[in-house]
């Protein structure tokens, strides 16, 4: 089929305004960091299911690959296709509506293309909590978190997204359409397909609606904002609380002096937690169902833990507890403004989250003199957020053209002693495609190839990505 009829073919499916070609295309082709930037024959924005798998049928019948797409905010690339090829993109923001909310059985069914802040306020609507929290939830879509398996702030009190969804409504590759949109809590019948596509960043199917989870709203909260000596400290804390809180605690981040220093440089409107500097602040929020004095219970557990606190502040006033969050939530957007760092979005058993940082610090500075390291996330599910960049944007640019590779075998190496994963919560995309390879062991490989060539055969759904 030519260009000229595919394009055609594809409007006469979607609508000629749902089907953008040339220069228009370019905002889709391009990830939010601005460091993969690829082309397509076309972006294509289906309004239903439907739609969708006829998109694919056309697509598969003419060897034509399709690179899923939601909000684009992928932060490895898997989002925006490759720079050659012959490929669509399939955007799905107009698979947008919420189609089902079951309050007794605390469940909500979303289309993929659902905005993540949509869905929290169509459950809010409804007195119920859909817990996923990312700093991104203004743009993210719900497909892309769950082709990421999403995280967030909430993982160790809620889990990721393979634990906050129930059903899946998926298009296979072949067009077929497999509705798996089940809203149960058991159901023991056979393979739990959805696990196959969740976290697949759409390279065996493109999901287009899922039945997720709710919970109870809370009805109180308590934030608390500490300055720690260091993440040995921070560790150590969040055991204590753990403890003394039980599962009443849903957020226990860890910021580094370096991340605070730039958010405070981009953001005027961000200010110095405490009087006095800290090199390490952890923010931490307690929630309960019941209407209890959370703050109260906060600042006894934190009084009460003997070693490495220098300050804390305790508040269950909202507008005091979003100051502080936004320090944390403003992060990622201050790195953005300040140039492009090597990402490592890395998991370690929470044990050796300090350990972690201390031989990965040592390692980088041992081989880069003047690297500036901006470290933090979530402690409390054990995902770091290690980022490695030099402070002058002149020399970054170099540093990151001829030293990424020995950056990330020198970060990766510490991963693999202590156990860990080189991917936590952001994917693989194209970013570390060919690390997998590296600290997946043979078997792992050829199992995950042999599942992508029986529901993906051709390879046409978002290729070069993952495997």
């Amino acid at each position: 089929m030519t260009h000229a009829g595919l394009i055609s073919s594809l409007g006469a499916i979607v609508g000629g305004d749902a089907v953008l070609t040339g220069e228009a295309t370019a905002p889709y082709c391009a990830d939010k960091r601005g460091r993969y930037t690829g082309s397509a024959l076309a972006v294509v924005f289906p309004a239903d299911t439907r739609q969708v798998a006829e998109v694919v049928q056309l697509c598969s019948a003419h060897q034509v690959s399709i690179v899923p797409q939601g909000g684009n905010t992928s932060l490895c690339g898997a989002s925006v296709p490759l720079a050659k090829g012959r490929q669509i993109v399939l955007n799905l923001a107009r698979m947008n509506r919420i189609r089902a909310l079951d309050a007794v059985n605390y469940t909500i069914t979303v289309e993929a293309g659902c905005i993540l802040a949509d869905v929290r306020e169509g459950a809010e609507q409804r007195d119920r909590l859909f817990p996923l929290n990312l700093p991104s939830l203004q743009h993210c879509a719900i497909g892309g978190n769950l082709s990421t398996n999403a995280g967030g702030i909430n993982v160790l009190r809620y889990g990721t997204m393979r634990d906050l969804v129930l059903g899946l409504e998926v298009v296979l590759p072949d067009g077929r359409i497999w509705n798996g949109l089940r809203a149960l809590r058991k159901d023991n019948s056979g393979y739990d397909l959805k696990q196959l596509f969740i976290g697949a960043e759409g390279t065996l199917g493109i999901i287009t609606a899922a039945v997720l989870k709710l919970f109870p709203r809370p009805q109180a909260m308590a934030t608390a904002c500490v300055g720690l000596r260091d993440p040995a400290a921070a560790v150590a804390l969040f055991a204590h609380l753990r403890a003394a809180c039980g599962d009443r605690i849903s957020a226990f981040e860890i910021i580094g002096r370096s991340c605070l220093d730039l958010v405070l440089r981009h953001f005027p409107d961000a200010h110095e937690p405490f009087a006095k500097r800290h090199e390490w602040t952890v923010i931490i929020d307690l929630s309960d169902v019941l209407d209890v004095p959370l703050d109260e219970s906060l600042h006894a557990a934190l009084e009460s833990f003997a070693g490495g606190i220098e300050v804390f502040a305790v508040t269950a006033e909202k507008a005091q507890a979003e100051k502080w969050w936004k320090l944390r939530n403003s992060i990622s957007e201050a790195q953005r403004i300040d140039g492009i760092s090597i990402k490592h979005d890395i998991s370690v058993p929470v044990s050796s989250i300090a350990e972690f940082i201390a031989q990965a610090d040592a390692a980088l500075h041992g081989a880069f003199p003047g690297v500036r390291i901006v470290s933090f996330g979530h402690i409390g599910d054990g995902n770091i957020h290690y980022n490695a960049s030099m402070p002058d944007a002149a020399q970054n640019k170099t540093f990151i053209e001829q030293h990424e590779h020995e950056v990330n075998r020198l970060v990766y190496q510490v991963v693999a002693r202590l156990n860990g994963s080189i991917s936590a919560e952001h994917g693989l995309g194209q970013l570390k495609r060919e690390e997998l390879g590296h600290y997946k062991s043979a078997l792992e490989l050829e199992l995950m190839r042999s599942i992508k060539q029986t529901l993906d055969p051709h390879g046409l759904m978002n290729p070069g990505k993952v495997v």
